[in-house]
């Protein structure tokens, strides 16, 4: 694997494993830095990265580590049984001093300025919100961490929340049940912010409290996508690569990601269900069909981006800046 490279304008490097440690049952921690000791790209709490293992299989993780250490990301990795693969592959086979390509960071997920917030965990969602706390203590926001799991010994970094004091709030659900959710949304507060990341049923969950909150006080992050109705359109639309003057037809059987892979450009991708943001690339003309999880309703409105492996057109025509 070279040590650096572009795919489809995002910079991958190749990083070595330096680090691999158990964090709870099923969830493993990799350190990862540049082999020659270089600097790596700066980040912010919310943002992943996109781990390339051998055979070109690409998996989003989450960085939890310390933002200002400049030389080692550090992501969590939970065993998937009913995965594709790459989390088995992380557990069982990557090992210290092997070499895995790195692309990014990005971050669909930003902390905005507020001075309080309530974080809402659900297991390995815990590590986006690592950094989000560490910000908020050393801003001196007031912030509290409510983190479920279904047993204490399958949740990740408890050493690190507990160390937090009364600001944290552990939810084993074999001890205490579901968090609840009333206690902590049933009211609206319009100076809190609330993050929550986590499975879908408690993503949704906190989505219905959160109905009578104030407009984007609710920001969330999905691992598995929502529910989609139909594409806006059947018809096939043509997507035109601005960089390279080529076209291709997207019919309907075909994801705009798989059209703009045959016609020789080399798109990172991972999910494949418009969780992740891997593939995510501007619009320079078009209305594009978003069939995400990431995007907000003012994101989607302004129509300057989308996800190449779910969303499709409401034009006939789409221009991609690739």
């Amino acid at each position: 694997m070279d040590e650096h490279r572009t795919v489809a304008g995002a910079d991958v490097v190749t990083l070595r494993v330096t680090g691999k440690d158990v964090a709870s049952d099923g969830v493993v921690v990799l350190d990862l830095e540049h082999p020659a000791g270089a600097r790596l790209p700066d980040w912010t709490p919310g943002a992943h990265v996109d781990l390339i293992l051998p055979g070109g299989v690409v998996r989003q993780f989450s960085l939890c580590g310390d933002r200002f250490d400049a030389f080692r990301y550090r992501i969590g990795v939970l065993r998937e049984p009913d995965g594709r693969g790459g989390s088995a592959y992380v557990h069982d086979v990557l090992a210290v001093g092997d070499t895995v390509g790195v692309g990014g960071p990005r971050n669909h997920f930003p902390l905005v300025p507020s001075q309080r917030y309530l974080f809402v965990a659900g297991g390995i969602g815990i590590t986006p919100l690592l950094p989000m706390v560490r910000q908020a203590d050393m801003l001196g926001a007031d912030w509290t961490l409510v983190y479920g799991g279904r047993r204490r010994g399958s949740m990740a970094f408890l050493d690190e929340v507990v160390a937090y004091g009364d600001r944290v709030q552990v939810v084993p659900e074999d001890e205490c049940g579901l968090i609840d959710l009333p206690r902590w949304l049933g009211d609206p507060s319009p100076d809190v912010k609330v993050y929550c990341c986590g499975p879908g049923p408690l993503l949704d969950a906190v989505e219905r409290a959160c109905s009578t909150w104030p407009p984007h006080a609710l920001r969330t992050e999905r691992f598995v996508a929502r529910e989609q109705a139909a594409p806006l359109r059947d018809e096939p639309f043509d997507v035109e690569l601005a960089r390279t003057g080529r076209a291709v037809t997207v019919t309907r059987d075909r994801t705009v990601l798989d059209a703009v892979r045959a016609a020789g450009v080399d798109v990172l991708s991972s999910c494949r269900q418009g969780t992740c943001g891997t593939c995510e690339t501007d619009v320079l003309a078009g209305v594009p069909d978003h069939r995400d999880s990431i995007l907000g309703d003012a994101e989607r409105a302004a129509n300057d981006c989308m996800f190449l492996c779910v969303s499709r057109s409401c034009t006939d025509r789409l221009v991609l800046d690739l």
